[in-house]
């Protein structure tokens, strides 16, 4: 009944949305201010897209009954990892960790190779596992290179991975590993809850409506994806990820190599030198050889025995061009020694010989080139492919290292390659959340930069392994960090109007609240419905009031993809930062926009009550001005925030 209920809401919403946003294109823009009509109208576009994706995301919510009991015999590493945090918190983790109560092994993953860290651990008799020396000077992929060093160094079928502030309960691996009975299982992800955030959650750390819900709809679609910590999964599925990868990657490096080759070839053969019977035959060899190479490709010959024999047939016409060239060499020499004769013959002086021979080399040089020079580019490119991969410090990478958030591009491959995935909800580990803005917003924007630089280098809407439903799962996921540039127009356009008299919209009011307002109802209706009681009102304000957070994160994102500018990598502080009072400097773009509005606002009053304006018009700019106010209010909450009185929590 419930599900039934909220289709119904889902389809009215829907239908209410197109109908507004339609109408909105067609009959209601302002084209005398066509800067802001057209910039508002689009902002309403993406926010439909945004509610389509949510709708898709609920229709198939699915709420898993219990698993069946984990498989005899099932063996676990619970790798913990850690970069900076606290010994302290880390050891906490670990010692809760060693004390699950189905067998494992527990390994702490310090990725700051702390001597201190190594001896705790060994003390409380748990495994410790830092990088060795062939990651020096390597790329070191964050999280992602951490984990991806354990794997190959641990053994157990399953890998529960936690964060440093991630304290599990002991029946974590009672309650997850029985989904693995299904074969084709890789991945059970468990929510992310945090003990040390108040009952009105100021920083917006808790995320009910994701970890709930949100992960429910994908589950339905098999696209729950992983979100870093609290997660089990499977090492099978893991290292066949890696593998692949390896395998495509050179693969592409060999296709791309050939392609290469062959346009060297194809321009070395149009030379003058290149007529030459000798050569043009030398040439005419490489390029059947690459042809070749080809073939045994698409056919799936071993890349060794490819590369192999393409620079053996190589290196075999270098030599024929060789020897063509020194028999040439020969023959200018001699043609030399007789030039340097007659001069000498003549009787000039010794700086007329010297002219003499100058003259000589300089029309010597002038020759055409042998195509030899083609063939040794040929060569240094084949010689590129590098099967070990020796910039890196592991051949084969098994969690994703194309993003600074390793999680959900791991799982969209996973899902790619055919495995399916697990939500499951239940609260089974207790973690810690930022205790001051700095902190979340650093936080925040990671996340968001992660998410954008996978969208820019994977796009899950090209991937076409994944099933559509899949691939619009993770592109709702990424369409929502798109959310600050729309936020822009939404503050923007009722300042606009109360300042300046501007309406975005040309239309009666009759006409626009006929269809706007049944659209937000059922909109905030389809929340509600979905959410079932769990509150969104701060999840809401936050992905409104961030705006500057998620444009930076597009921006620096799209430059670290696009342009090849680094990025970094800012790990989130896990400690109760120095108070040093309110951090407004973080807020400034939204204490701007908040001054701007109540300036909005004031000016509008004057205009509805002493200057006559327009009072339907007036009167609905003055009600948004004042609820994105009341939006952007949580940040000053947040900037004053202090940390958590444990004595008040949102947790159990």
């Amino acid at each position: 009944m419930q599900m039934l209920l909220l289709r119904i809401v889902i389809v009215l919403t829907l239908a209410l949305g197109i109908n507004y946003v339609a109408w909105r294109w067609l009959f209601s823009l302002n084209f005398d201010a066509w800067w802001i009509a057209l910039a508002l109208v689009l902002a309403e576009t993406y926010s439909l897209i945004d509610v389509c994706l949510f709708g898709l995301t609920m229709w198939r919510s699915r709420t898993r009954p219990l698993p069946p009991p984990p498989a005899e015999g099932a063996t676990v590493d619970v790798l913990i990892t850690s970069y900076n945090e606290p010994i302290e918190m880390v050891m906490d983790t670990a010692l809760a960790a060693k004390a699950i109560r189905h067998p494992h092994n527990t390994w702490v993953l310090d990725d700051g190779s702390r001597p201190e860290m190594r001896a705790a651990a060994e003390a409380a008799g748990i495994g410790y596992i830092t990088r060795g020396a062939e990651w020096d000077d390597q790329p070191r992929h964050a999280k992602a290179g951490n984990v991806n060093n354990a794997l190959m160094q641990t053994a157990g079928e399953y890998i529960l991975i936690l964060d440093a502030d991630q304290i599990p309960r002991p029946q974590i691996l009672d309650n997850t590993l029985g989904y693995f009975t299904d074969d084709r299982v890789a991945l059970v992800q468990t929510p992310q809850v945090f003990t040390n955030v108040p009952l009105t959650d100021p920083l917006g750390s808790q995320a009910p409506l994701f970890y709930g819900p949100i992960q429910q709809g994908k589950d339905g679609w098999n696209a729950a994806f992983f979100c870093g910590s609290n997660a089990v999964l499977r090492r099978d599925a893991l290292m066949q990820l890696g593998i692949t990868g390896y395998v495509e990657e050179l693969d592409g490096s060999i296709w791309a190599t050939l392609r290469t080759a062959a346009r060297v070839l194809r321009r070395a053969r149009t030379s003058d030198a290149a007529g030459q019977p000798a050569v043009q035959e030398a040439l005419s060899a490489v390029s059947d050889a690459i042809a070749h190479a080809r073939s045994r490709l698409k056919r799936g010959d071993h890349y060794a025995e490819i590369t192999y024999d393409l620079q053996r047939q190589v290196d075999a016409a270098a030599s024929s061009i060789v020897a063509g060239d020194l028999a040439g060499l020969q023959s200018d020499l001699a043609e030399i020694r007789e030039l340097a004769a007659v001069a000498s013959g003549d009787g000039g002086s010794s700086m007329d010989h010297f002219l003499d021979m100058e003259t000589t080399v300089a029309a010597l040089a002038t020759r055409e080139l042998s195509p030899l020079n083609a063939l040794e580019t040929v060569q240094a490119v084949l010689r590129a492919i590098d099967i070990d991969r020796a910039d890196e410090a592991q051949p084969v990478m098994p969690l994703a290292t194309i993003s600074v958030t390793e999680d959900m591009a791991t799982s969209m491959r996973l899902h790619g390659l055919g495995w399916k995935s697990v939500y499951h909800h239940e609260t089974l580990a207790d973690g810690l959340a930022p205790e001051d803005v700095g902190t979340m917003l650093t936080q925040r924007l990671r996340w968001a930069q992660g998410t954008m630089q996978v969208l820019l280098r994977e796009n899950p809407l090209l991937q076409r392994r994944l099933a559509w439903p899949q691939r619009l799962m993770y592109f709702a996921t990424m369409w929502s960090y798109l959310s600050g540039f729309a936020a822009i127009v939404y503050f923007a356009a009722p300042i606009v109007f109360l300042v300046f008299g501007i309406l975005p919209v040309s239309t009666n009011a009759f006409d626009f609240f006929i269809r706007f307002i049944p659209f937000m109802v059922a909109n905030q209706l389809l929340f509600l419905v979905a959410a079932r009681g769990i509150p969104t009102w701060r999840g809401q304000q936050y992905s409104l009031a961030l705006f500057p957070v998620w444009i930076e994160a597009c921006r620096t994102a799209f430059n670290n993809v696009v342009l090849r500018i680094p990025l970094g990598f800012a790990v989130t502080p896990k400690t109760r930062p120095v108070s040093t009072g309110p951090q407004w400097h973080l807020i400034k773009t939204q204490i701007v926009v908040s001054a701007m509005l109540v300036v909005a606002i004031l000016i509008g009053c004057v205009r509805l009550f002493v200057s006559g304006a327009e009072p339907i018009g007036t009167a609905v700019n003055i009600f948004w001005a004042v609820y994105d106010l009341v939006v952007l209010g949580i940040l000053v909450t947040a900037a004053r925030y202090t940390g958590h009185n444990p004595q008040e929590s949102s947790t159990e």
